[in-house]
């Protein structure tokens, strides 16, 4: 059985990393359930291993985490769901590439509960919305905006980080970085897409579309 565990108010991000570290060297050992945990952050931006330092464009605004998840820059703050996903890879079909499609997969079933149409990118890293209300590309394309960013690590094949998904953050905060290197597009959260959403209602909805996408 995952365990399911829920934090409320802020949490450090350091003391978070820690707690994920811990929890995955118990999963490997046998002597843990596998976990989700669902919490928020204070204002912060986290670098992920690919970051790069031009993608830090006011590293004076909140503190800056070097992370040990892959990716880029990212922000994480009040009104954003972080879901960190601790699960044994190795025992789910020893595919890394199949567990983060799984965890699109996810989030896309999560986002879909509430009329949102999310969408995976080649070379974007993230789940997407199209804003058809936005002008158009210079190609032409519909403007899309990101609403969600999927970022892990594995060790011993279980892993921990994961996604992030914007309820009602302050989306101006994303603008001291360039959220995980794409300049070219915006982000977005359920309320600026008008959806008057809690994050116990999005809880619910991750339940239930993990249950689907997991098969648990």
């Amino acid at each position: 059985m995952v365990e399911w565990i829920t934090t409320s108010g802020l949490t450090d991000y350091h003391a978070a990393e820690l707690w994920m570290e811990e929890r995955a060297a118990r999963i490997a050992s046998g002597t843990a359930p596998e976990a989700i945990w669902l919490l928020e952050h204070p204002p912060l931006y986290t670098a992920g291993t690919s970051a790069r330092v031009e993608d830090l464009t006011d590293p004076d605004r909140f503190p800056v985490h070097t992370s040990k998840r892959g990716g880029q820059y990212t922000y994480h703050g009040p009104g954003q769901r972080v879901i960190y996903v601790m699960l044994d890879v190795g025992q789910r079909g020893h595919d890394v590439r199949r567990f983060v499609q799984q965890l699109e997969t996810w989030v896309i079933g999560t986002l879909a509960a509430f009329g949102v149409q999310g969408h995976i990118r080649e070379g974007r890293v993230g789940v997407w919305v199209e804003r058809p209300e936005k002008p158009r590309s210079v190609t032409g394309a519909l403007a899309e905006d990101k609403i969600a960013a999927i970022g892990i690590r594995l060790r011993k094949w279980i892993s921990f980080h994961g996604i992030s998904i914007n309820v009602d953050p302050d989306l101006d905060h994303f603008s001291g970085i360039v959220p995980c290197g794409i300049s070219e597009h915006g982000v977005t959260s359920l309320r600026d897409l008008g959806l008057e959403t809690s994050l116990a209602d999005l809880d619910a909805a991750l339940r239930i579309s993990f249950a689907s996408t997991f098969g648990e």
